[in-house]
């Protein structure tokens, strides 16, 4: 029996080689924050890249960046992670959860504009819209309600680094702010994590630069080290990421489309094997989805599924839990549990299955005939 993870981070010695140009005190001059926020700019082609500590970093910095306050409210999928309205909340502000698409998991845009139709608050200051496991939505569509309403859009991109839409990189279009990640993986045992505001607006940019280090307005020398005196001019937070996880970042950045192009092999292979198998359901992809997760649905009894394929080796996980299930936001808001019910009727369904660059064929074989065996004999 094979041992396959949900997610593992594709390394090598280029990874190693970043490392040691930090820790190689006689020949340190480069600062690796400084590359990585050029690299990350540039691959984007976007005007301003803030690198932070990790992507949930990355999005509070952004909501500081844009000044929320007590009592604003932002729009949210019901089917984000939980450190969307986790942030929000931080705030003491609200998030206005919006049910989504069945076919792509992508928030229900015409839902998400019926909600601003009926917007009676001058409150409601924007939206923030996931790209559920690298599917970019209707992004022209998206651009142009915001616009309509005027709110500000923050794209959470941490799982659709280098994906593009209509042959232009996300990041570079009409978002106010992008977030990103060079760490697709929700993993608690992550080798490394880094996120990254990435933004063509100057006050946006200035205002996370200031805000990313307590807000000290005295300037660093090229180790980031403070000089001798310093002010603070507002209130900031430790968001800043170190050398060490720039450098690591910095050798996965570079292998991001190498990334994005094993992933597609591998959900074509996910796709061929198991379309039109008994009880198994993949979700509808665009031609440039970058597949960070691979989505399938099971017809019914998904968790005895996912214990039947952990009993052979194969790791899975749920992306994700609809908001409106946790207890916190259950309790607070006093929802019940069919307000979503197309978030929740897939729920029921869903399972991410393993997707990582470094899967082998062989692996990808072994998790698509197992789940084909257990399919076969399901109830």
């Amino acid at each position: 029996m094979k041992e396959i993870s949900f997610y593992k981070s594709t390394i090598n010695e280029d990874e190693l080689k970043e490392i040691r140009s930090v820790l190689n005190v006689k020949n340190n001059t480069n600062n690796k924050v400084f590359e990585l926020e050029e690299s990350m700019a540039n691959f984007i082609g976007a005007k301003y890249a803030i690198a932070t500590c990790n992507a949930t970093a990355a999005l509070h910095l952004a909501l500081s960046a844009i000044s929320l306050k007590r009592g604003d409210k932002i729009l949210i999928s019901v089917n984000s992670f939980v450190n969307i309205p986790e942030s929000i909340r931080h705030f003491d502000a609200e998030p206005i959860f919006v049910d989504i698409n069945e076919d792509d998991m992508n928030i229900d845009l015409d839902k998400f504009e019926k909600v601003l139709e009926e917007n009676k608050t001058k409150k409601l200051r924007g939206a923030i819209v996931t790209f559920i496991g690298g599917q970019v939505p209707n992004l022209d569509k998206l651009y142009a309600i915001c616009k309509k309403y005027n709110i500000i859009l923050i794209e959470d991109a941490s799982t659709a680094l280098g994906a593009t839409y209509n042959g232009e990189t996300v990041g570079s279009l009409k978002a106010d702010v992008t977030i990103f990640s060079t760490n697709s993986s929700n993993s608690k045992f992550a080798i490394s994590r880094s996120g990254f505001i990435v933004t063509n607006s100057e006050n946006i940019a200035n205002r996370a630069k200031l805000l990313r280090t307590h807000a000290l307005t005295s300037t660093y020398d090229d180790f980031g080290n403070l000089d001798y005196i310093y002010d603070v001019i507002d209130i900031g937070y430790k968001y800043d990421i170190s050398e060490l996880d720039a450098a690591f970042s910095l050798a996965q950045l570079k292998k991001t489309n190498k990334h994005i192009k094993r992933r597609k092999e591998i959900a074509q292979i996910y796709i061929k094997k198991l379309t039109s198998i008994k009880h198994i359901s993949i979700l509808s992809h665009k031609d440039e989805h970058i597949f960070s997760q691979f989505i399938i649905k099971i017809s019914r009894n998904r968790d005895a599924f996912a214990r039947a394929l952990k009993e052979k080796g194969i790791s899975t996980g749920l992306n994700y839990i609809p908001l409106h299930l946790l207890s916190y936001y259950k309790n607070k808001y006093e929802m019940k549990i069919t307000k979503y019910g197309v978030a929740l009727n897939s729920y029921q369904q869903i399972l991410s299955i393993p997707m990582y660059a470094g899967l082998s064929d062989e692996e990808v074989d072994y998790i698509c005939d197992e789940i084909i065996q257990i399919a076969s004999k399901w109830i």
